[in-house]
This record gives structure tokens, C-alpha cells and sequence, in this order.
């Protein structure tokens, strides 16, 4: 079960972080994601780490150099630090799991698990 947090309103140029509680997995064979979707639209797969330490990571082009994705195995957590937000980011965001141990990452949509998702509404 993944469980996300830290969602809300914010001006543009703020900020937020993101959480995602996961349990009943073993999480250090995960990648994790964070994926979002406009109402209407498409999900867009963001960012995604890799399961071991160093992790490995991928940013899409929309959010490279403003949001870092990271994770912390021994709290079974993994965050998204959204920074520099804009209008345009509003969406509900998931994180989601994939079995892949060591340092592999995936861009697509293809996880096994997915959180409920939290919104993120940013006003101009």
C-alpha cells in the first residue's frame, strides 16, 4: 500500500514536498514514481528512483531542474521536492512501485502499485 501526503495550494514560484508512506511491500526492491494527471488528460509519468541506495534516477522534461525525486529505505518514504511551481502544475499526484531491484528505473507507466493521489492546485 502506498500512501501520499503533503499535497495542497500554493502561489506560483513555491513550493511543496511531497511523501509517499509505502507498507505491506518489501521497499527496498521498489523503484518508485511520481506520476500526475490533469483531469481530462493523460497521466504523465515525472520522475523515478531506483530501488537501491545510490538511487538511480529520471526526471521528464517538464520537471527536470525544478523537482527532485528521493527516498529514504529506512522510513520506507520516498518525496517529491517540487520546487519554482507553476499554474500548469496542478494535478493529482501519484506515487507508484515497481518490483525492480537494484538500479533500474522505468519512464513509462507500467508499476504494480499506485497510491490514491494528492492534489496540487498553484494559483497565478
Amino acid at each position: 500500500r502506498l500512501v501520499e501526503s503533503g499535497g495542497g495550494s500554493v502561489q506560483a514560484g513555491g513550493s511543496l514536498r511531497l511523501s509517499c508512506a509505502a507498507s505491506g511491500i518489501t521497499f527496498d526492491d521498489y523503484a518508485i514514481g511520481w506520476i500526475r494527471q490533469v483531469p481530462g488528460k493523460e497521466r504523465e509519468s515525472l520522475a523515478c528512483i531506483s530501488s537501491s541506495t545510490h538511487g538511480v534516477t529520471y526526471y521528464s522534461d517538464s520537471v527536470k531542474g525544478r523537482f527532485t525525486i528521493s527516498r529514504d529505505n529506512a522510513k520506507k518514504t520516498a518525496y517529491l521536492e517540487m520546487n519554482g511551481l507553476k499554474p500548469q502544475d496542478t494535478a493529482v499526484y501519484f506515487c507508484a512501485a515497481v518490483w525492480l531491484p537494484g538500479r533500474g528505473i522505468i519512464s513509462s507507466l507500467q508499476y504494480d502499485f499506485w497510491g490514491q493521489g494528492t492534489q496540487v492546485t498553484v494559483s497565478s
